[in-house]
């Protein structure tokens, strides 16, 4: 009877106190939360409750499971059990409390900062490390796990000791991994790309949504997601319309006919700007850049606060400028003249066969002749030809 109620109390009593601390605790935090609302630290700690209790748990019965008797047939392993379980949990709390410490710092850095850039450039990098210290703690968690077993620590001596020749194979294999690894760090602490920067890749327009430190995910206008090796940002050309600001320039073009009133237009497009809510006022003007045989092409340039803003008064410039033509100036859009031009060209001498001697000529072949032998006149002799 003894060796079935000792360990279930002590069993009992490990679960009763972890419950009892892990209560007490969430407690206290709910309490600091409360009177500290400027930073949502303590909100993102208490998500740590459960990895806690977990460690806590596991750390009572690893203490006490020999005293306990519990299962002592294979006590060896339930204790690799009870710490690979420990293990587990405290990388979940490391985790868990990192990331809750990362997360307030930077909700309380974009909270206060003005630069929308930087506050940019600053959320790339702490979801970059966040990543790299996730993936450092997960990979040493598996290697502590494993080195609890004798033979993995056979192993594990028997590796060290051909790294080089593991480390020169495993760069071989895994060549383009890595190379997406050290590009995501690149553009971590290169600042060349950021979430939420507006870029145009392969000919697509679209935002940064999200970076990791093998790939890179772009929304498109149309909802359409564009995943991405990160290597690509750091070997091939890109446009970042976000660097540098947010500020856009955009042009509208026209194919009109030559009688387009140039003018008029220009004073148009100011009273059409001024309707536009996106234009933010800092330039505007419409010129003609071309010309060819049947239009001229007429460029207005505007200016918005960031691409969508440009895009949308783009499109309002060009709608309501040829609606404005279409009502009052029909005869300045493009047209092609298929009637006959007005007006005939003066004749020619050459091109007149009355005025032409030769035509009269070949009309007349006896004219040609010339008159014919009057009285006493007679007819022309040849000279005999030697």
């Amino acid at each position: 009877m003894e060796n079935v109620l000792r360990p279930a109390v002590v069993v009992g009593a490990c679960l009763a106190v972890t419950l009892l601390i892990g209560w007490l605790l969430d407690l206290l935090l709910r309490r600091i939360d409360a009177r500290h609302p400027e930073t949502p630290l303590w909100g993102l700690v208490r998500r740590c409750r459960l990895p806690f209790q977990l460690v806590l748990c596991a750390g009572l019965l690893r203490g006490s499971y020999r005293q306990a008797r519990v299962l002592p047939d294979h006590s060896v392993g339930v204790g690799r059990a009870l710490t690979i379980v420990l293990i587990a949990g405290a990388a979940w709390l490391l985790v868990g409390f990192a990331t809750a410490i990362v997360d307030s710092t930077y909700a309380r850095y974009a909270a206060g900062a003005q630069d929308a850039a930087r506050v940019r450039r600053v959320r790339t990098q702490v979801t970059l490390i966040q990543r790299v210290v996730t993936a450092v703690v997960v990979i040493v968690a598996l290697a502590a796990m494993l080195l609890i077993f004798p033979p993995m620590r056979t192993v594990g001596a028997s590796m060290l000791a051909s790294a080089g020749v593991l480390g020169i194979v495993a760069g071989i294999a895994a060549q383009s991994s890595l190379s997406n690894l050290f590009a995501g760090l690149q553009i971590a602490f290169g600042d060349t790309v950021r979430i939420g920067d507006t870029v145009v890749v392969d000919k697509e327009w679209g935002t940064v949504e999200e970076i990791t430190l093998t790939f890179l995910t772009v929304r498109t206008w149309d909802e359409r997601r564009i995943t991405m090796p990160v290597s690509y940002f750091t070997s091939k050309p890109y446009e970042n319309w976000s660097r540098g600001g947010a500020q856009m320039t955009g042009t509208v073009f026209w194919h009109l006919d030559h009688s387009a009133p140039v003018e008029l237009m220009r004073e148009q497009l100011q009273r059409i700007l001024k309707d536009i809510p996106e234009w933010d006022g800092r330039g505007a003007g419409l010129v003609v850049t071309d010309t060819t045989p049947h239009t001229v092409q007429v460029r207005a340039m505007v200016t918005a606060r960031d691409a969508d803003d440009v895009w949308t008064v783009r499109c309002e410039v060009r709608e309501r400028l040829i609606a404005w033509l279409v009502a009052h100036h029909p005869y300045a859009l493009p047209r092609i003249a298929t009637a006959p031009a007005h007006g005939t060209p003066p004749a020619s001498p050459l091109s007149d066969p009355a005025a032409d001697p030769a035509a009269d000529l070949a009309a007349d072949p006896a004219a040609a002749a010339g008159p014919g032998p009057g009285p006493g006149q007679g007819r022309a002799r040849t000279a005999p030809t030697r």
